[in-house]
């Protein structure tokens, strides 16, 4: 169901997601040494040293997954901003009611509504 623009999404929103973005490429290409990955700068230590040491290979895990959690907020990013430029933004992606405006200030990626996130929440795998 394609809404038109939500009345109540003020550019506040939008700026907030833009600058998010921003700062969120600027510490990653900062991490990540430009063009070469963190993980990629791990591994690479890893492989040089002895490959029983527990430390790096603890280290070389996190910046993994410090990887992985950069690449998923972005993505919720590019997606709020996507659903904004469709006119979605502001309703709910499962039950399509308006989406609080108290909780897309919190957290302006939000796509569902809290009622719908927690059921969503709920049926991920856990790890």
């Amino acid at each position: 169901m394609t809404h038109a623009s939500h009345p109540r999404t003020p550019l506040v929103l939008r700026d907030a997601l833009l600058a998010q973005r921003a700062e969120l490429l600027a510490r990653m290409a900062y991490e990540r040494g430009g063009v070469v990955g963190r993980a990629q700068v791990a591994a690479e230590h890893y492989d040089a040293a002895a490959s029983d040491n527990a430390q790096l290979r603890t280290e070389r895990e996190t910046q993994y997954a410090m990887n992985e959690h950069e690449t998923a907020e972005l993505a919720d990013i590019e997606r709020a901003l996507e659903h904004m430029n469709q006119g979605d933004y502001g309703h709910c992606i499962d039950c399509e009611i308006n989406i609080p405006m108290a909780r897309l200030l919190a957290t302006p990626t939000a796509l569902r509504c809290v009622a719908c996130q927690s059921v969503h929440e709920s049926q991920q795998p856990h790890f």
